[in-house]
């Protein structure tokens, strides 16, 4: 961070007050507004945060005009095709992509790590079977920090790096986990001779009577799905996590928190939500009636969304979506579902969507969430566990994010200011003259 200049505001009558500019690696510049109450006794006013930078990170850096995603300066596109998900996770976490030595010791002490204490397995006995996986999901997460108490304190380096292996090793045992409590088939333990996207796979379709065989492809797939979402800026769960733990709170508590706030269909639901509405549109007719699907969109009294497209941050195409239509193509090929309904009128919807004035004028370019849930429904994987996949593949961002911003000299506990629109003062009146 540097100062590269300052800006000047002007308020009240003749009233000026000067604050510095700041400059980054790439990407806009900011005004250090951290004075401007001291200063001026005003604050600013920016619901959803749409124009304010709440800290400084070397982690990843969106520029969403561009199109562009780096995770520590790598492009996603490169990353994607090159390594896996924990060399990735090394990235994220450490900043540097690992030499071979780095590597195989760090998949050796994730894969030790991923077994669960046998007690949390009573957990899952707690909740009715079909209670939400996300829902399981925000309760054994939370818990873990009633098991692992040599890693809750946050001030110790050491303490803060186990709880990130735990955190990582044991998020694929705790999602697959609640996916067979929810179907009624029994826990399937880890087996840390399988890589990391095998294992989980194994672990979430496997049953004890009968072996089961990994396929290449697959895997590859799920992990690139991994890849995609491990992290992504200062997004709605990641800033939770890391105003949870800007008060001070545990690791398991930070990403538990993460966790509840991924749920929202806003933010990690939307890959459900876009499978939801293709599959609604199939049983309306598919390919064939698609022309009335797309005016009804266009017409804002209809109530029909088109997920799946548009982003929050990107204003042209989604690498992470570039990515995943190539890994639809290879799972649907691999498992001969070439000729799948869904994904032909996805394609179909794509091609007006890209097409359209309509959609092109609002910048409404396909993002990850319109293909993934089609990968993740030819791998086998409910809808109801999309969500869950998502918080695996974050939990790497999250705890990166967290620890980065528990070792920030700056970072203070995170108090958002409001603007008071509610009653004036006034006197309570005696409840028989009210």
């Amino acid at each position: 961070m540097r100062q590269s200049g300052k800006a000047v505001l002007n308020y009240g009558e003749g009233k000026m007050v000067e604050f510095p500019v700041l400059g980054g690696t790439i990407g806009p510049e900011v005004v250090d507004i951290r004075t401007l109450y001291g200063k001026t006794g005003m604050f600013t006013y920016d619901p959803g945060f749409l124009s304010t930078a709440s800290t400084q990170s070397t982690i990843t850096y969106i520029d969403g005009d561009q199109g562009i995603l780096l995770y520590r300066g790598y492009p996603i596109e490169q990353l994607a095709v090159s390594c896996d998900f924990l060399e990735v996770a090394y990235l994220i976490l450490f900043g540097d992509l690992p030499d071979r030595q780095q590597r195989d010791k760090f998949v050796q002490t994730v894969m030790r790590h991923t077994m669960v204490h046998d007690q949390i397995n009573r957990f899952f006995t707690g909740f009715r079977r079909d209670a939400h996986p996300m829902a399981v999901m925000v309760g054994v997460v939370g818990a873990l920090s009633a098991f692992y108490h040599d890693s809750l304190d946050i001030n110790d380096p050491r303490q803060r790096e186990v709880a990130a292996y735990r955190l990582i090793a044991k998020m694929p045992t705790l999602t697959a986990m609640a996916y067979k409590y929810s179907i009624g088939l029994p826990f399937v333990y880890p087996r840390n001779n399988l890589g990391y996207s095998a294992n989980f796979m194994r672990m979430m379709f496997s049953v004890p009577a009968e072996d089961y065989t990994v396929n290449e492809v697959l895997v590859r797939a799920l992990d690139r799905i991994l890849i995609l979402h491990a992290d992504h800026e200062q997004n709605a769960s990641t800033s939770t996590v890391r105003l949870a733990g800007s008060s001070g709170a545990n690791p398991f508590a930070c990403i538990a928190s993460g966790i509840a706030c991924l749920w929202g269909p806003a933010h990690g639901g939307a890959n459900e939500a876009a499978l939801n509405m293709l599959e609604d549109v199939q049983k309306q007719g598919g390919v064939a009636r698609i022309g009335e699907f797309i005016a009804r969109v266009k017409d804002k009294n209809s109530g029909a969304k088109l997920m799946g497209f548009g982003h929050r941050v990107y204003k042209n195409y989604d690498p992470r979506a570039k990515l995943m239509r190539e890994t639809t193509y290879e799972v649907l090929s691999e498992l001969g579902l070439g000729d799948d309904p869904l994904f032909k009128l996805a394609m179909a919807l794509e091609k007006i969507a890209l097409e359209d004035e309509y959609f092109v004028s609002r910048k409404l370019y396909p993002n990850v969430d319109f293909y993934s849930g089609i990968v993740q429904r030819a791998l086998g994987i409910p809808t109801s566990m999309f969500t869950c996949i998502f918080a695996l593949a974050r939990t790497v961002g999250w705890i990166a994010q967290w620890n980065e911003m528990i070792s920030d000299p700056d970072q203070k506990i995170g108090r958002p200011r409001q603007l008071y629109t509610g009653a004036a003062r006034r006197d309570v009146v005696p409840i028989e003259k009210r």
